[in-house]
């Protein structure tokens, strides 16, 4: 299962659903904003603690690939040690690139307190500001960083056609631990059965993982 097994033109359910995209947009700005206001709370608690846990800036920022191909600057709390992207080695092969996985159980860049809000997925809260800001929304594919898109077949590249999301189909079917290849997959299904409903029952689907911590790391 991966994305060459979807024979769709995904642009043509894009360009079908353009009411939907725009409710969508406007959902993603009233809850974004209702949830930063809610968890200025939980904000200020981790960023302390992350201060706390070690050195360095509480706030994560990464260079990202969101919708028609554009970099944007991702938000997240900061989960590992300082230069911890100066020790990252991407094991990236072009006729492997389906059976790539980002994330690892036994990343030894991972701070103590970064192991927690990872498993509880509190990392990811700042990218509230990213669908505040337009660069994301709530529900889509994830966005991935340049090095990995730079190996993207033609097929992975529709994922590209709508805004990435802080969670998705993929996140609620395996979250960091399926391969690139069914994650694609999962993306472009979400992309062509997409709807406001349907991105109200991934958020849902996704708060009860999130309690349940499946697939985090």
């Amino acid at each position: 299962m991966d994305a060459k097994s979807i024979k769709i033109d995904i642009e043509k359910d894009i360009n079908r659903k353009k009411g939907q995209f725009i409710l969508k947009r406007i959902l993603d700005i009233i809850l974004s904003l209702i949830g930063i206001i809610l968890l200025l709370p939980v904000f200020i608690l981790i960023i302390i603690a992350i201060k706390l846990d070690s050195k360095g800036p509480s706030l994560f920022k990464q260079v990202r690939i969101g919708k028609d191909n554009k970099p944007f600057v991702i938000y997240k709390f900061r989960t590992m040690v300082i230069d911890a992207e100066k020790k990252r080695e991407l094991a990236l092969e072009c006729e492997n690139i389906e059976n790539f996985v980002f994330q690892s159980k036994n990343d030894n860049r991972i701070t103590k307190i970064g192991a927690f809000l990872r498993g509880s997925s509190l990392d990811e809260i700042p990218q509230l500001f990213n669908v505040l800001f337009g660069n994301m929304s709530l529900v889509g594919p994830r966005p991935e960083i340049p090095e990995v898109v730079n190996f993207y077949p033609e097929e992975y590249k529709q994922r590209l056609l709508v805004l990435p999301g802080i969670t998705g189909l993929a996140q609620i079917s395996g979250r960091g631990e399926i391969e690139l290849g069914k994650t694609v997959y999962y993306d472009l299904t979400y992309i062509k059965n997409f709807s406001a409903i349907y991105d109200i029952k991934i958020i849902f689907k996704t708060v009860e993982n999130v309690f349940k911590k499946e697939g985090a790391f």
